[in-house]
């Protein structure tokens, strides 16, 4: 997992400008015009005295304007100074140092450049010059004018901010050593600058020396216990561990501290959804979204909460948009293949994986789910060899033996189908769904002592699996152990309602020990529970048959289709709404509106 901690140059650097007397700023030669956007004569006559003192007055405003905040006034009396004397080193690194202020780093560059041409000596311009370039995000350059401002000899160290923007371009230009170099000689003027730790620490996390980075950020936080950025940086190198437990305390307080930063919330989202808390997670990335639309990493991690959470249909427009916008991103095309299949588009899925199969590495989590797509179009040959290659990979994978053994035993390949589960079994113990299908098998084989074993192991695992208890409870009937099977039949009832069957084999087991009421009672049950079956298929049917009439245009025999459906099964929502649509048609408004109601009262 990749470490969430990004550089910063933070708000604004405390610029350098130096306050020269009129002395400094007397005449230093003729040239040609200063990048103030004034044009000056190639020949400029000597400076008069008068333009001098007058040349001083501004640049003195200029300075007390620059000191009080006033960065437009400031910039004015520059502009006024450098007109007088535009040969003037000082007047140039002045204004170079507000337009940086300011925020015009084009013109800041064009004036300290000219101020370092006339004066190579002035360390405020070469300062002001590499966080120019800094600040442009022309790295090189930055680290140019650095190297240059370091070989000054009268030059003072660099403020911890300073370090943090020019220690950002060496990293921006793959060079940790130069970052490492440059924060730790800083940190041997300001060895309890919270700043600087937490930067030194960000080097280290970005080459994977986590213990140590982990240090810096503590010692950061040690000294500024209300530092949001090394909260943040302590918990992205415990989520990077894969230890996102431990990552969200110092999330959590990252995000306290600066709740709308997306960045934060990015990382605490996904530290969420890793550590299985999806619903969470969800509200967090949702927030991180609308605060950064752009950023595709957020709209990702939210895909995959809401896919977590369940909400397939949810994730799927951003797997889209991720996948628009990253068209070679392997993780963002499995996840979107998943989640079309979810959605019951193993179809569509397929060209989705195939693209990144082809992209690779090949993986057995891409094979596997590969061969579900096919497995859900009954394409069963594509889908074991997709098995099998996942499982060439590594032969430890439990799920891709299960789904093997399964794609095996729907070509009605037994014996090559029961090793692919007993190995699933003895890989993960924990599986619930190996136990469950070899139970199903020895059962139809008559192996009933066998089956009980595995029925009774799949049960303890999932003690959801209705089905598994149905048929436990049959096995145990078979095996005349009746006070067991009556028991795991009323749990199989209690989870399957709906379901007929355990009450008619319940029904048997009565009948049998002459519980003669008790078998009619369960009877009764289970051709109730057959009729209200039947019903929904024949609602079923009809409803498919009126959507397809109304499609063609066929309105009245449609109509009378989903009234048959309603008739059959009244409870059915989908049968209600379809058939006020058809009525709207007919401009039966008022029976139309009559059925809208029932389905509102209905469950979906």
């Amino acid at each position: 997992m990749k470490f969430y901690g990004k550089w910063r140059a933070g708000a604004g650097s405390q610029l350098r400008l130096l306050v020269f007397s009129c002395a400094a700023l007397a005449w230093a030669g003729v040239g040609s015009g200063a990048g103030s956007g004034v044009v000056l004569a190639q020949k400029p006559a000597v400076p008069t005295a008068e333009s001098v003192e007058a040349a001083d007055r501004a640049f003195r405003a200029g300075s007390e304007a620059f000191q009080r905040g006033e960065l437009k006034a400031a910039h004015g009396q520059f502009v006024v100074a450098a007109k007088l004397l535009p040969r003037n080193s000082a007047v140039h690194s002045a204004l170079g140092a507000t337009m940086l202020a300011e925020g015009e780093l084009r013109g800041a560059v064009q004036e300290l450049s000219l101020a370092r041409s006339l004066d190579a000596g002035d360390v405020t311009s070469a300062l002001n010059l590499a966080l120019s370039y800094a600040r442009l995000k022309e790295n090189a350059n930055a680290i140019k004018a650095l190297e240059a401002y370091e070989g000054l000899a009268n030059r003072s160290p660099l403020s911890a901010q300073e370090t943090v923007e020019l220690a950002a371009a060496y990293e921006a230009e793959h060079n940790s050593a130069g970052a490492q170099r440059l924060i730790e000689s800083a940190l041997q003027t300001e060895p309890d600058s919270a700043a600087l730790h937490d930067a030194l620490g960000a080097v280290l996390a970005q080459g994977e020396q986590w213990g140590p980075a982990e240090a810096e950020f503590t010692r950061a936080i040690a000294i500024a216990p209300e530092f949001a950025a090394a909260h943040f940086h302590l918990g992205s190198v415990a989520l990077a561990e894969q230890h996102p437990q431990e990552a969200l305390p110092e999330l959590e307080r990252a995000h306290a501290l600066d709740a709308r930063n997306p960045d934060y919330a990015l990382a605490l989202g996904t530290a969420l959804g890793a550590a299985g808390h999806d619903a969470e997670a969800v509200g967090i990335l949702r927030e991180a979204v609308m605060t950064s639309p752009q950023s595709m990493e957020a709209k990702y991690q939210l895909a995959v909460a809401l896919q977590a959470q369940g909400d397939a249909a949810g994730s799927l427009p951003l797997f889209r948009a991720v996948v628009a916008a990253r068209p070679k991103d392997v993780p963002a095309l499995t996840n979107l293949g998943l989640a079309m299949v979810q959605t019951g588009d193993a179809a569509g899925a397929i060209p989705i994986y195939t693209r990144a199969l082809a992209i690779g590495p090949p993986s057995q989590t891409l094979a596997e789910d590969l061969g579900v797509a096919y497995l859900q179009q009954s394409d069963l040959d594509h889908a074991i060899a997709q098995f099998r290659a996942g499982l060439a990979l590594g032969e430890d994978n439990a799920q891709l033996h299960y789904d093997l053994g399964l794609a095996l035993k729907l070509k009605d390949k037994l014996e090559e189908a029961i090793p692919e589960f007993v190995r699933a079994e003895q890989l993960d113990p924990t599986l619930p769904d190996p136990p469950y299908t070899l139970g199903v098998i020895r059962m139809q084989q008559g192996n009933f002592s066998e089956a009980q074993a595995q029925l009774e192991k799949a049960t303890s695992l999932n003690p959801e699996n209705g089905e598994a208890w149905s048929l436990l409870g049959n096995v145990y009937k078979q095996t005349g152990d009746t006070a067991a099977a009556k028991k795991a039949l009323r749990r199989a009832i209690e989870l399957l309602p709906a379901q007929p069957s355990p009450h008619i084999s319940l029904a048997a087991i009565l009948s049998a020990e002459g519980d003669n009421a008790g078998a009619a009672a369960e009877r009764k049950v289970a051709a109730g529970l057959s009729r209200v079956a039947v019903s929904r298929q024949r609602a079923n049917f009809a409803l498919d048959s009126g959507r397809l009439l109304l499609k063609r245009g066929q309105v009245a025999e449609a109509v009378e289709q989903f009234k048959t459906a309603v008739a059959a099964d009244g409870g059915l929502k989908a049968a209600h709404v379809a058939l006020a649509e058809a009525l709207e048609r007919q401009g039966k408004k008022v029976e139309a509106e009559a059925e809208r109601k029932v389905a509102a009262g209905l469950a979906d």
